[in-house]
């Protein structure tokens, strides 16, 4: 698994996009305690992608804690030749399962909302994806990180088992 995190500096132009802003309320004696949650994802649409969490008393500063946040979790995404991922894996965070699909040229990204966002910002062009369990979209989107996180290289996988390339692949 290529667990090594990425510094947002060495990439080039990042692309950010806001999946969703909550209202949140805390009730306390005096009343109510109004603050905004967003949850951004932050992208190169070159194999580079992560997402954050920003919560404040206004919506612009959430949108900008998570997008610092999300630069801080970036991830390295392993495409073939097809522009998809190189085989089918399953993500899981929490109650949200996301299963992703390697796909032919030409198919797209089939996705659901979430799920389009993070693959489309980490430049996956090819692939189809199916949400199994939960919709909730802080959840979803950590799913889909990870599912992409815990790809691996054929170069990798072949270096793992003592083998070639070629042997891997068939």
């Amino acid at each position: 698994m290529n667990n090594n995190r990425i510094d947002p500096n060495t990439l080039g132009e990042l692309e950010s996009k806001v999946v969703t802003i909550k209202r949140v309320t805390k009730v306390v004696k005096g009343g109510r305690n109004m603050k905004f949650t967003a949850l951004v994802v932050v992208g190169d649409k070159n194999g580079h992608v992560g997402f954050g969490l920003g919560k404040s008393l206004e919506i612009p500063e959430a949108i900008r804690k998570g997008e610092e946040a999300a630069k801080k979790n970036m991830i390295t995404v392993p495409r073939n030749d097809a522009n998809s991922i190189p085989y089918t894996t399953k993500g899981v965070h929490g109650s949200a399962q996301i299963l992703l699909m390697t796909a032919a040229e030409g198919t797209g990204i089939i996705a659901g909302g979430p799920a389009r966002t993070v693959l489309e910002l980490a430049g996956v062009q090819n692939i189809r994806t199916k949400s199994l369990s939960s919709n909730n979209k802080n959840n979803v989107v950590a799913a889909t990180v990870k599912g992409l996180k815990g790809l691996c290289t054929p170069e990798e996988i072949a270096r793992k088992r003592g083998k070639t390339v070629a042997e891997i692949l068939g």
